[in-house]
């Protein structure tokens, strides 16, 4: 039995400092130094395992053992969904329906800024709330470089499309597991996160297309921005608030694309060409491919039935059962979390599972697998269409599962937490650091559920010594956890490899400085929102 210690230099500032030094090392290499994201991975984890040994006096072991289940969480489910993410793309575009489906996004509008709301905003949570875990970058990032997007610009923009929605992605898992965590109700978890985030769901649409093409391009097409953000916005918090956290972003996501569609049918923007002065019908080639609307979106629809099926409830309940589950060796039952972290000492489960959730690749294989052949390819060429994108994706494989063992190695030696209670002594101002304290969960995770799971007590504890609601800090968690999936190194990775479809790769650290300042702007605005509704409107926090 080894017990977490969160402050051994008996300061807590101090030690948040030196706990951050593998953080620190790996932004550094990836953003001012160049180095490929799999090298500085690497010596981000070297840093972070021997700041566990050395400092926070984990056994050598546990180190490796926490570092080795990181990476395997790394590569199963997340690796497992890029790659099949990646996969069902490239069916579409071996099958040419993929220029099909250029054709139907270019002749709703011509006009790039149309294109990016309606695909790395409003498409995008629609793939979050079926998929997560990285599906939505990989497959909104290779869409807009099909339709002519420029890698660094399309990976800029899928990255702050897919923040709003990430709360309640692939069906609610980030609120149900803070549920879990937390032992708060779930309906009013997943009403006070409706309540935080529709303010931004609306901004996020108007900050996209600024980023994309300056405020004046942005308010050529604000009808557009608002019809997108508003029609997301009102179903987020309808949904969220009476019904649970499940459809959320299936249904804000339809209803957004809709509200956009029926918009353009009655108003285009000021100029019907692209921001590049090309316009979207003529860049398509035909290759005799005109017929059934739907062919093109048969890989999605096939995606979306096969996630709508394994969502119900008995077909959870018998994937569950037949899931595979394995104590980790060395970790499991041997590492005790302390407090104030959590109430009492209490002993870490530490359990690798093979559950619904890796379905979501599965899912993604399949209905690529199920497209291919339906749209006439090939048994052995579907194969050797997939030994090819596992090969494309290889390194991006190693690079995720670096990443993971980095962020796995913090989290069992306490290091992470360390950082998180030094937002927690900050005494008034915690409705505004712990939004922060989300952010940095989900940058260092890469996920919203691994960072409610992380912190999510810590901040239900706080909320109570400081006399605040204790589920509003909860959600808070969750809320400013979105935006910090804009920078975590998963998110990077999946952008720079999803965006290099077109031959032009973008080093992760260049797309890390182009977002980092978008999200800390926006867990700054969710800090200040979630502070003004802990004391100047404390009655819009649910009972």
């Amino acid at each position: 039995m080894w017990s977490q210690n969160y402050d051994p230099l008996g300061n807590v500032f101090a030690s948040a400092g030196v706990a951050s030094f593998p953080v620190v090392v790996l932004l550094s290499l990836l953003a001012i130094w160049h180095v490929p994201a799999h090298r500085a991975a690497l010596a981000g984890l070297g840093c972070a395992a021997l700041l566990a040994i050395g400092l926070y006096r984990m056994p050598p072991g546990m180190v490796a053992m926490s570092a080795a289940y990181g990476a395997a969480y790394g590569l199963f489910p997340i690796g497992w969904i890029l790659l099949n993410a990646i996969f069902i793309y490239e069916v579409s575009v071996v099958t040419h329906q993929f220029e099909m489906l250029k054709r139907q996004v270019a002749g709703l509008a011509d006009d790039r800024r149309i294109q990016a709301l309606l695909i790395a905003f409003s498409f995008g949570a629609f793939i979050e709330g079926c998929a997560g875990f990285g599906a939505p970058v990989a497959i909104t990032g290779a869409l807009l470089i099909g339709l002519g997007f420029p890698p660094l610009e399309a990976a800029v923009l899928v990255l702050i499309g897919n923040t709003a929605p990430v709360a309640f992605g692939s069906l609610g898992i980030p609120i149900t597991t803070l549920n879990q965590v937390t032992g708060l109700d779930l309906h009013a978890l997943s009403a006070t996160v409706g309540r935080q985030l529709p303010l931004f769901s609306l901004i996020v649409p108007f900050w996209l297309i600024a980023v994309q093409a300056g405020w004046r391009g942005m308010l050529q097409v604000w009808p557009a921005c608002l019809a997108s953000g508003a029609s997301f916005a009102a179903t987020q918090f309808l949904v969220s608030n009476f019904h649970g956290p499940w459809l959320v972003d299936l249904a804000s996501a339809l209803v957004s694309m809709g509200a956009l569609v029926l918009l353009l049918r009655f108003w285009q923007p000021p100029s019907e060409r692209s921001l590049t002065g090309r316009s979207g019908r003529e860049s398509a080639p035909d290759h005799g491919l005109r017929g059934n609307p739907l062919r093109p979106w048969l890989p999605w629809i096939t995606l979306s039935i096969l996630v709508i099926i394994w969502s119900v409830p008995a077909v959870q309940k018998s994937l569950k059962e037949v899931s595979l589950r394995w104590p980790v060796w060395l970790l499991n039952g041997a590492i005790q979390r302390t407090p104030p972290v959590v109430a009492q000492p209490k002993i870490e489960e530490v359990i690798f599972k093979l559950d619904w959730l890796a379905a979501t690749g599965t899912a993604l294989l399949i209905a690529g697998l199920a497209s291919g052949l339906l749209l006439g390819m090939r048994p052995k060429a579907l194969v050797a269409l997939y030994v090819k994108t596992l090969w494309r994706v290889r390194i991006s494989l190693l690079t995720i599962a670096a990443m993971l063992a980095l962020g796995y190695v913090t989290r069992y030696s306490g290091s992470d937490t360390t950082m998180g209670l030094a937002f927690a002594h900050t005494g008034a101002f915690f409705p505004f650091f712990s939004s922060l304290l989300g952010w940095l969960g989900v940058a260092l995770t890469g996920s919203d559920t691994a960072s409610n799971v992380l912190f999510g007590n810590l901040q239900q504890v706080t909320a109570h010594q400081l006399g605040l609601p204790p589920v509003l800090m909860a959600a808070a968690n969750s809320s400013g956890g979105v935006m910090g999936k804009m920078i975590d190194a998963q998110s990077i990775v999946v952008a720079s490899v999803a965006t290099s479809q077109g031959g032009e790769r973008v080093p992760a650290g260049t797309i890390l400085r182009r977002v980092f300042l978008h999200s800390l702007a926006l867990a700054v605005l969710v800090g200040a929102w979630v502070s003004f509704m802990a004391y100047a409107i404390p009655w819009f926090v649910p009972k």
